[in-house]
């Protein structure tokens, strides 16, 4: 493997296959350095190549999530501009992990809640949890949240209300309550 770029190595088959992206995952865990090959693949003209490096780089930044901190206008940016379903739910993961300041993180706020308006259940769901993530620490954005996540409970998808009702506990137990 010594030698193939990451690019390479995410290339071929099709979008219902994460193909090796776990492989590059765990290469770049062992080499941090190359997170910056991986992030480049994020604008690959190919679609299958894009997705799988959105897949690895969030199963990264899960665990290193101060690698993606060189990064943050990019991928402020490419959540903007990001048209496949399986790129924009793994940023919805991975927004909530950059370092914001008040203008950024309503910046991905207004994003993620764009995301909700998808086609796509899974990019919805993990909206929910971008948006759940970026309100921690915030009382008006938790409150907010908890209504939005009472309004998905009623009229979301399966996987929608299910994450709805499991955030909603952890912030009923934390003693907060909607606003409106």
């Amino acid at each position: 493997m010594a030698g193939r770029t990451f690019e390479g190595m995410l290339r071929g088959g099709d979008r219902r296959s994460i193909g090796k992206s776990n492989q590059v995952a765990a290469r770049v865990l062992r080499r941090p350095r190359s997170f910056g090959e991986l992030m480049g693949c994020l604008w690959s003209n190919d679609p299958v190549v894009r997705m799988r490096a959105a897949d690895a780089a969030e199963k990264v930044s899960a665990q290193r999530p101060g690698l993606l901190a060189p990064f943050k206008g990019e991928l402020l940016g490419l959540a903007e501009e990001a048209t496949e379903p399986e790129v924009r739910w793994h940023l919805a993961r991975m927004l909530p992990r950059l370092a914001l300041d008040g203008q950024e993180r309503g910046r991905a706020t207004r994003r993620l809640r764009r995301y909700l308006n998808d086609r796509s259940s899974i990019v919805k769901t993990m909206a929910i949890q971008g948006l759940w993530e970026l309100a921690q620490g915030h009382a008006a954005l938790e409150a907010e949240m908890a209504g939005l996540l009472e309004e998905f409970c009623r009229t979301g998808t399966p996987a929608m209300k299910a994450r709805s009702r499991r955030l909603l506990r952890e912030l009923s137990r934390r003693g907060v309550r909607a606003t409106g």
